[in-house]
């Protein structure tokens, strides 16, 4: 399954790909410098650079397969709807089993952040809700041992893209 990204998306994550390029002759100085310090058995800074460059080439691998592999969704066609929930939208549900309210943000993969309450459609509340309308009852099936049902209570349509950063390690 291809993830599916806005152009925002894509600029952020080239843009990220394009610092990270940056950073390659820091990491090789800093292992230059590090083998200078003698046995690298011992050697916990050359080790500490090698990972930190590695890490770096891994995000760089990352960020371009994903990149390369994306479909892109285009989010302005969206607000034609008002009460459908759709990507960037902010969700307020009502969850039955705790009796209480909780308002979520549905976005792509890239800008997921569940402490701010962003959630990336694939997640299981996430594919649940999305494309229902408001006061739809919906079934949330987590896993064979957790479901749970809630309620779409409002849907706002103010948040795009832009409004959501894009998720970056460091």
């Amino acid at each position: 399954m291809f993830d599916e990204l806005t152009q925002k998306d894509i600029a952020d994550m080239q843009k990220e790909i394009e610092d990270r390029i940056k950073l390659r002759d820091g990491y090789h100085e800093d292992i230059v410098m590090a083998k200078s310090y003698g046995d690298l058995s011992e050697n916990a800074e050359y080790h500490e650079a090698k990972r930190s460059k590695n890490k770096n080439e891994a995000r760089i691998r990352y960020l371009r397969n994903m990149i390369k592999t994306a479909t892109i969704i285009d989010t302005n066609k969206t607000a034609a709807s008002s009460n459908i929930v759709d990507y960037f939208d902010k969700v307020t549900l009502f969850f039955e089993d705790d009796e209480e309210e909780d308002t979520i943000i549905i976005s792509t993969k890239m800008r997921i952040d569940a402490a701010k309450g962003i959630i990336s459609k694939e997640s299981p509340l996430g594919s649940a809700i999305f494309g229902k309308k408001l006061g739809d009852k919906v079934f949330v099936n987590v896993s064979s041992d957790v479901s749970y049902y809630v309620t779409i209570k409002s849907i706002e349509k103010s948040a795009s893209d832009a409004d959501v950063p894009i998720n970056k390690y460091w």
